[in-house]
């Protein structure tokens, strides 16, 4: 998965690439890097029955048209499939002098200089954009270039600049003119592999999605270095190739673009039904392009009517209802559909009006603005894809703190398992001789005068102190209360109060309640007061001088909530987290049994308690129990 983001990592490489692309490469030239732009050419149209010959352009009586204007073609004549264009050339001024020309359309394309023919063009394939870069001589200033060219299309002339200037410079001008649409594509198609490898990583659910988004990508991609004319320019010979990769780079789009959608929209059902219909027709036409090659393409004018008006109208009914459904979603505050729905109108709303241009233009428009709708676009995939991807790192480590926490709670719960099962058996197995051996003690200090008085004195103590642990081992063991009742939460810390008093008297503390009457819980009245002994004697002891304890309690959500808090020492994160533990204790002599048995009580009545502690600030003990009743 750390794929996608060297992905992006390399798509903004990219970015910072064409923004440099502008910048001149080419220092080492003894002559100054300008270029001169011809401002205007004559031309005529071609009459039925000329081949191209020189010897067309002396007939006196055919009307050459001066074109000043050129951004947009002629309108091409009915049954007119040739064009003548003559061009005066200027003062040539550099060593190797070059004439550029930016578009000229025809499929065959024949230059004629000093009455001979010095460059011809022949494609036998459906792509009549040209560019054209003639190496010429300083002695060709002010010469006249006639152009013939001839097309099957109802589009000849000349659009864009034709530069005169030096050849070394005319070629970077001519490589930087569309070398960025080469890189653009690659990059997308790049992307869409590493797409494809990652989905191979994941669930089915997520797979298929991801298999779409890298469908798209990759068919963009593909698209946008097909349309270029950068391969036709300096690699024609496979034009043909060029043209067939581009068709199934937009029969492969129409049903992934639709199936990404169908997979992320809620409203899908009018989307799903398109998606079919765009399938199969994807289908029919990657079919169609199969018997067209096979027929020696004799069914072009066929297969141009479906693969391309057919096509794009279905391509313009398509992003109209994709942006209806992302822009209904958005609406609804889902922030995917939003970046989903501004990427997608960015470049809907481009593709749609150069589609609509096309055809009001009848096909004479190069359209130039859909790739940077496709870039936007794209953008707003890899960011949703990106923020899906930092969504499911939180759910992981989220999920690893709760299968840390639950591995350690059940942990606990076998520690807590067996040390009961040990407890249980021990304590039964313990306890009788003891108390045989204190009683024989007891006869013993009777009769006992002397100085071993004071040390049966002592082991009595000390038989009392292991019967209390023993004690507190079988309440661990067997924490289940022989008989429960209604417990008044105040009365019973009054009478906690009566006893634990004195103690905190002796450590210069006080305690002070604050608890209503009316709160009542279930349970044992014994085994409460023994869990909230033990908490309060470690508040007791962890005071200083003039220490104080609060207990308050109020219901909240159907729950008794009891409050301890004392100023006294408090305890680091370490200590705080280990509180409860099996024989942890902070103390000197203690065995950590008290807490062990506060927390097996107070969790035997279906209670919870939890601890915060500051080092110097003291401690807070927050008990809950279900309310009774």
């Amino acid at each position: 998965m750390r794929l996608v983001p060297k992905a992006v990592t390399a798509l903004l490489a990219v970015i910072v690439i064409l923004l440099s692309i502008g910048l001149p490469a080419y220092a080492a030239k003894t002559t100054p890097e300008m270029e001169y732009r011809i401002p205007s050419w004559d031309m005529r149209w071609g009459v039925e029955g000329e081949d191209g010959s020189l010897d067309e352009v002396r007939d006196p009586s055919k009307v050459w048209m001066h074109i000043n204007d050129d951004s947009q073609l002629l309108k091409q004549p009915r049954n007119t499939g040739s064009a003548w264009i003559r061009i005066r050339l200027p003062a040539l001024n550099d060593e190797t002098p070059a004439v550029l020309f930016e578009n000229i359309y025809g499929r065959h394309i024949t230059l004629y200089k000093d009455g001979i023919n010095f460059y011809e063009s022949y494609r036998g394939y459906n792509y009549e954009n040209n560019r054209i870069l003639i190496p010429l001589k300083p002695e060709d200033s002010g010469k006249t270039l006639y152009i013939w060219t001839e097309s099957s299309k109802n589009r000849l002339g000349i659009t864009g600049n034709v530069m005169t200037g030096d050849y070394r410079y005319l070629l970077g001008t001519l490589v930087r003119m569309d070398v960025l649409d080469i890189v653009l594509g690659s990059t997308f198609i790049f992307i869409a592999l590493v797409l494809l490898i990652c989905s191979f990583f994941l669930f089915r659910p997520s797979m298929a999605m991801w298999l779409s988004l890298s469908a798209i990508v990759l068919s963009i991609g593909l698209m946008i270095v097909t349309y270029s004319p950068f391969l036709y320019t300096f690699y024609r010979s496979y034009g043909k190739l060029y043209l067939q990769l581009f068709d199934v780079g937009l029969f492969i789009l129409l049903p992934s673009l639709a199936y990404f959608f169908e997979q992320n929209i809620n409203s899908i059902i009018l989307i799903r039904k398109f998606r079919k219909v765009l399938t199969f027709y994807s289908l029919f036409c990657f079919t169609m392009m199969i018997v067209n090659l096979g027929v020696q393409e004799r069914l072009n004018d066929v297969y141009y009517f479906f693969s391309v008006i057919i096509l794009c109208v279905l391509l313009v009914a398509l992003l109209v209802l994709l942006v209806f459904a992302s822009i209904r979603m958005a609406l609804k505050g889902d922030h995917e559909a939003i970046i989903l729905s501004i990427g997608f109108a960015f470049f809907a709303v481009i593709s749609i009006g150069e589609l609509t241009w096309f055809f009001i233009r009848d096909g004479h428009y190069n359209m130039i603005l859909w790739k940077w709708g496709v870039f936007g676009f794209v953008l707003a995939l890899i960011a949703i894809l990106g923020r899906r991807l930092a969504e499911k790192h939180k759910q992981v480590v989220r999920y690893s703190r709760e299968l840390e926490m639950f591995n350690n709670e059940l942990q606990r719960s076998e520690k807590m398992e067996i040390i009961s099962d040990l407890a249980a058996s021990v304590a039964h197995e313990v306890r009788n001789p003891l108390q045989v051996t204190r009683g024989f003690l007891q006869l013993m200090s009777k009769q006992e005068d002397g100085k071993n008085k004071d040390y049966l004195h002592i082991a009595l103590e000390e038989l009392d102190r292991a019967s209390g642990i023993i004690t507190d081992f079988l309440t661990f063991a067997k924490p289940e209360f022989e008989q429960t009742t209604t417990l008044s939460i105040l009365d019973e810390f009054k009478h906690i109060e009566g006893i634990i008093s004195p103690m905190a008297n002796l450590q210069g503390g006080k305690i002070s309640l604050d608890i209503p009457q009316e709160i009542k819980v279930r349970g044992n009245s014994s085994k409460f007061k023994q869990a909230f002994i033990n908490i309060i004697k470690n508040s007791i002891e962890a005071l200083r001088d003039q220490g104080h304890i609060h207990i308050w309690a109020y219901v909240e959500n159907g729950e008794a909530v009891i409050h301890i808090r004392d100023n006294g020492e408090g305890m680091d994160a370490q200590t705080l987290s280990r509180l409860g533990e099996p024989y942890f204790s902070n103390k000197t002599k203690g065995t950590g049994l008290g807490m062990m048995v506060t927390f097996r009580i107070i969790e035997t009545m279906n209670g919870k308690i939890s601890f915060t502690s500051a080092k110097g600030v003291g401690t807070e003990a927050t008990i809950r129990f279900p309310v009774a009743g």
